[in-house]
């Protein structure tokens, strides 16, 4: 295997063994409370454990017992940190907080660039869904309720009222609280109830968001998909890159590039070096500016987790070459994700930072073994050429098939086109950002310069997300992805290893193509069936588009969609699905992202627009594309009523005058030949308690039920509804809770049938005499529900 087998080459290997081994500890201590066992289960195991290794050490003096007693101590301080940090969480008033749903005044310090929760229609104006430590104006504790507590991290979401957010700013800010899994970084989920009070950065992060803005206003005016992969490629911004880019920039492997990782760290620290060997200055001088500049593009470009890695093995090389003992790549890694662990072991859950890791090993262990073996059959400098991103390529899709069930087929081809432009745009709109407030000519000159090779990989992107077949679909979650390592590796075997009995390669081949066939077909098949098994006749639709509401109605081949979730790409799928191209009516209960976020995805294809108050550049923002494709929008309040084909619509809430929010939200009820259904959009339990008194709803065959399953709920409203079937638009794994157990009990008593997005996936109902037939796309959602409207 050439290089790769040599004695120092599997020697760097080796250490990533313990490093993997702290990894999957990480990975498990993390979210054992959530499976019930105690935090200090698993430290107490872990140090048992190294005590063992090291009397077993001190007794047989062996090479291996020390290798082991280091694994076992850095896995057992992992695993102390981590329930450190959980019995920080629980000790947090915001505990309480979240246990009765109440709300807190508290001061945030953003710990990344605030962004949309979705770049799309609807989102929110800054950063919705930010990550934040709590803390107390001094800086070092959070107050809640008069009581001071340690920091904890938590996930915000926010409206800066007129204050300008951005990295390291402060906000003070009145919160819901809602508890998180102990798997996520985030402690809490913090989301505001009233605009909150910006406060700048502080001086070691303030210089940084002028220069980001800069660069950002520059690339908006160079127009096109260039201009907003600009700042991407510099700084990782993506704000301005648009839901079509997107999603091509993903479909062809290529989203990498906006995401600050080791290549553009390796730029930083090569630039400093390069200018300090110009000046003749000593090594010391070297690694010091290194270092420094180093610390500097991290503030710049914000410590995402991938920037961190990379950050993090850079800083162990430059330590090793500052000793005079530089050490291997694979060493650099397994030290930094060892370290990064020790300090946060939620890191072992983070795609981004996985994302980044399996790469760089990737390139590391596989891109020159690959590129001998390609030599052999093509010529060698092509062989090499192609290697290194098929290396990464295949360090990373088992972590991409949790993200997206399918495997690129045209990832490989696309980044070798994009790969030439890639750091020629980084260096160039890099520059430019440093340029911009100081010489705005001289910086908007280099921005556009750095346009060209953006818009290059912005057409590769295009090109290779609309080849048929692009992406080849593939089994879900952890099976698809063991599945797809286990492939992986059997297929490096059969490529590098050599002088390999003939009957173990016949024999390992089949295995590889049985493998791969089986779930390509499986995962493919169930589509097929899925379709052959759809009903042509369905009255209701519920879009599986995650934590949101998307519902189609229709009546007499007309549709009307009650909300478009967060992610046009996910509401696409659906209409795809239902075979929906043209919606006459749209209903927009209310401006949360989660409610019109794919709103982008129905520009030209509206013919009406139903909401409630106005909120600003919120609704500018989702009403923007539909008003611009021919949309006419009204604004509703109880009373207004209207048909479809055969059906009669009419408008329960919101009141007159109203205020934008949750309890704004448009409630409709329909009135079909073969049944009658309410959605309540995300009223709370309050404004269904008025709503009850106000519009007397009644017996319904069908409720959309409101806020996606919270607790937040007034049982009279659903014991008058009676409905034989609920509707609930919910994430997987949301980490609100949703729907909560005092909802179900609620329509469990009520006699509702409940049916959920994130179990049965999208749900079409074909409604007879007030009973429905039920479809679901994941699972049989049982025998047909429902009784006759006004049955006991």
């Amino acid at each position: 295997m050439g290089a790769a087998g040599s004695p120092r080459h599997r020697a760097e290997a080796r250490l990533l063994a313990p490093a993997l081994g702290v990894w999957a500890v990480a990975w498990l201590v993390v979210s054992l409370p959530d499976l019930g066992v105690p935090r200090l289960v698993a430290p107490a195991v872990l140090w048992s454990g190294a005590l063992g290794c090291l009397l077993w050490m001190l007794r047989r003096r062996r090479a291996s017992a020390a290798a082991l007693l280091v694994a076992c101590s850095a896995a057992a301080l992992v695993a102390t940190v981590a329930g450190y940090a959980l019995a920080s969480r629980d000790a947090s008033p915001l505990a309480r907080a979240a246990a009765s749903h109440g709300t807190a005044e508290v001061v945030i310090e953003l710990t990344s660039t605030p962004r949309a929760a979705r770049a799309g229609a609807g989102a929110p104006a800054w950063a919705a869904e930010a990550s934040a430590h709590l803390l107390r104006a001094d800086g070092t504790t959070v107050s809640v309720d008069g009581r001071a507590v340690a920091a904890v991290p938590v996930t915000v979401e926010f409206d800066p009222g007129e204050g300008r957010a951005a990295f390291a700013s402060r906000v003070r800010v009145e919160v819901r609280v809602f508890s998180a899994p102990a798997a996520e970084r985030s402690a809490y989920r913090l989301r505001g109830v009233e605009p909150g009070e910006v406060s700048p950065p502080p001086w070691w992060a303030g210089w940084a968001e002028p220069l980001r803005a800069a660069l950002v206003s520059a690339a908006a005016g160079l127009g096109g998909d260039g201009g907003a992969l600009v700042p991407g490629l510099a700084v990782g911004d993506t704000s301005a890159v648009g839901d079509g880019l997107d999603q091509a920039m993903k479909a062809s492997s290529l989203s990498h590039l906006t995401a600050v990782s080791g290549a553009n760290c390796a730029l930083v620290t090569a630039g400093a070096f390069w200018v300090c060997g110009r000046l003749r200055a000593r090594r010391g001088i070297r690694v010091l500016v290194a270092v420094l500049a180093l610390i500097a593009f991290t503030v710049l470009v914000t410590p995402q987790a991938s920037v961190v890695r990379a950050a993090a093995m850079a800083l162990v090389v430059l330590a090793a070459f500052a000793a005079g003992r530089p050490g291997g790549g694979v060493a650099a890694l397994s030290a930094a994700i060892l370290l990064l662990l020790a300090i946060d072991p939620w890191y072992a859950r983070d795609y981004g930072f996985a994302l980044s890791a399996a790469a760089t090993g990737g390139l590391l262990l596989l891109a020159r073994p690959l590129g001998a073996a390609l030599g052999r059959v093509m010529p060698r400098p092509l062989a090499f050429v192609v290697a290194v991103p098929l290396a990464a390529q295949l360090a990373c899709q088992p972590v991409l098939v949790l993200l997206d069930p399918s495997v690129s087929i045209a990832g490989v081809a696309a980044n070798l086109l994009a790969a030439p432009a890639a750091p020629i745009g980084t260096v160039l709109g890099l520059a430019a950002c440093l340029v911009l407030p100081w010489l705005p000519s001289v910086g908007f000159a280099l921005a556009q310069l750095a346009w060209l090779p953006a818009s290059w990989i912005a057409l590769v992107a295009h090109g290779a997300a609309g080849l048929p077949c692009s992406r080849l679909p593939w089994l879900p979650d952890a099976p698809g992805a063991l599945l797809l390592a286990a492939c992986t590796l059997l297929g490096l075997w059969l490529a590098l290893a050599r002088r390999r009995p003939r009957r173990l390669v016949l024999a390992a081949a089949l295995a590889l193509a049985v493998a791969v066939a089986v779930p390509l077909g499986a995962a493919g098949g169930a589509g097929l069936v899925s379709a052959l098994g759809r009903p042509a006749d369905w009255d209701v639709a519920v879009c599986d588009i995650g934590q949101g509401d998307a519902v189609l109605l229709r009546s007499e081949q007309h549709v009307a969609l009650i909300d478009t979730g967060p992610d046009p790409a996910a509401l696409e799928r659906c209409l795809a699905l239902v075979g929906v191209d043209r919606v006459e009516l749209l209903v927009l209960t209310h401006w949360d992202a989660d409610h019109v976020g794919g709103a982008s995805a129905l520009g030209g294809r509206v013919d009406v627009v139903l909401h409630g108050p106005l909120d600003g550049a919120r609704s500018s923002r989702a009403l923007g594309p539909l008003v611009d494709g021919g949309a006419e929008h009204v604004e509703v309040t109880a009373g207004r009523s209207g048909t479809l084909g055969a059906l009669a619509w009419r408008v329960l809430w919101p009141e007159q005058r109203a205020l934008p929010g949750n309890d704004a939200s448009v409630v409709l009820e329909v009135d079909a030949p073969d049944y009658r259904g309410v959605f309540l959009g995300d009223l709370g339990e309050q404004a269904q308690v008025r709503l009850r008194r106000a519009a007397a709803p009644g017996p319904v065959d069908l409720v959309k039920v409101a806020h996606h399953g919270s607790a937040d709920q007034s049982e009279p409203l659903y014991r008058e509804l009676r409905a034989s079937v609920g509707l609930i638009g919910v994430g997987a794994d949301n980490g609100y809770g949703h729907p909560t157990e005092r909802l179900l009990g609620m329509l469990s008593t009520s006699g509702t049938t409940v049916l959920r997005t994130d179990r049965s996936g999208t749900v079409l109902l074909d409604a007879d005499d007030g009973a429905f037939r039920i479809w679901s796309e994941r699972r049989d959602a049982g025998p047909p529900a429902g009784r006759p409207a006004g049955g006991p």
